[in-house]
């Protein structure tokens, strides 16, 4: 089952914050901050669900958040830590206006930012470095990737045009240098050619490639590795609803290889993050058919069952494939 932002976008504590201070790199913790409400390192369980417009939160610490926010059919769930607490806020970009709507997790304000328009990709990542996500955006147009930043550090406007109209985005930190790097991953000639990653480095402007993946796969990034940089990374589904998702990973602690077949194509959403609270991405699914999460936990290959959400749910953590 194709991720659901990528459907969308084609179609329209003191401990614990000395604890990421000393942290040389921040790959991991800023993506699962945009998942951990709680302040325990761990990305929580949630669901967006379209019949109602509610966010429905399980806390990994304890505790549940049912939240309305947004509206289903223009809005696009877009998680981060905005307001730099260290907490995820709620958040959607609404393809109508062009706007971000969010509730800050640091005193419940709400906040609405005007960035971008409507047939834009919603990219919201820490690109500057200063701990908080920046609304950013995608615009295709001329053939080209148009990328466009609301720095949060100093609201000044970045702008890069990186990628073609038909590559996907994949951006994370692949230099471990604390800034999201722009980056995408360019489909072959046909859907069983290999596809390949381009990365424009925030840390010297240099640009990366690596031939990973076939022209349909998701792209999932993460720091499957915990080495502090994001890892380039594919899920590959199968020819038939029943047919297993295969996950690819090329680490870049020592460019090893490691494959995993988890995740079954018909009924599944992809949503990696670090759920055990150990560093490192766990592979993970959500699965429509059941309402569950389904998680191999990095810190033992142990297995995690969620049962969190029903049919026709959306899952948040899927915000972070393409």
């Amino acid at each position: 089952m194709r991720n659901f932002l990528t459907l969308s976008s084609k179609i329209v504590g003191v401990a614990v914050f000395a604890l990421l201070l000393t942290v040389s790199s921040f790959a991991q913790p800023k993506l699962t901050r945009a998942m951990d409400t709680d302040l325990d390192l761990k990305a929580d369980f949630s669901v967006f669900r379209p019949t109602n417009n509610f966010w429905y939160i399980s806390k990994s610490g304890g505790g549940f958040v049912f939240q309305p926010f947004g509206t289903a059919g223009d809005d696009v769930p877009a998680p981060g830590d905005f307001d730099g607490d260290l907490k995820g806020d709620i958040s959607v970009w609404r393809d109508s206006t062009g706007y971000w709507f969010r509730l800050n997790s640091s005193d419940s304000t709400f906040v609405a930012t005007p960035w971008g328009m409507t047939g834009d990709e919603a990219i919201g990542r820490d690109f500057d470095g200063d701990n908080k996500t920046d609304c950013a955006v995608i615009r295709r147009s001329n053939g080209q990737m148009n990328w466009y930043i609301l720095r949060s550090s100093d609201g000044g406007f970045t702008g890069n045009t990186f990628g073609l109209t038909t590559d996907f985005s994949a951006p994370g930190d692949y230099d471990g240098d604390g800034k999201w790097d722009v980056a995408v991953q360019r489909p072959g000639a046909n859907a069983n050619a290999q596809g390949t990653f381009y990365i424009l480095q925030s840390s010297n402007g240099g640009l990366l490639s690596y031939g990973w993946g076939l022209s349909n796969d998701l792209v999932v990034p993460g720091d499957y590795d915990g080495d502090g940089k994001t890892d380039v990374a594919v899920a590959r589904e199968g020819s038939t609803p029943g047919s297993q998702i295969n996950w690819y990973i090329l680490r870049s602690s020592d460019l090893g290889f490691q494959a995993l077949a988890w995740g079954s194509t018909g009924t599944d959403y992809t949503v990696q993050n670090d759920y055990d609270g150990d560093g490192k991405c766990d592979i993970a699914v959500w699965r429509d058919s059941t309402g569950g999460f389904y998680v191999n936990r990095s810190s033992d290959n142990g297995f995690l069952v969620m049962n969190w959400g029903t049919a026709n749910d959306l899952p948040i953590a899927s915000y972070d494939s393409h």
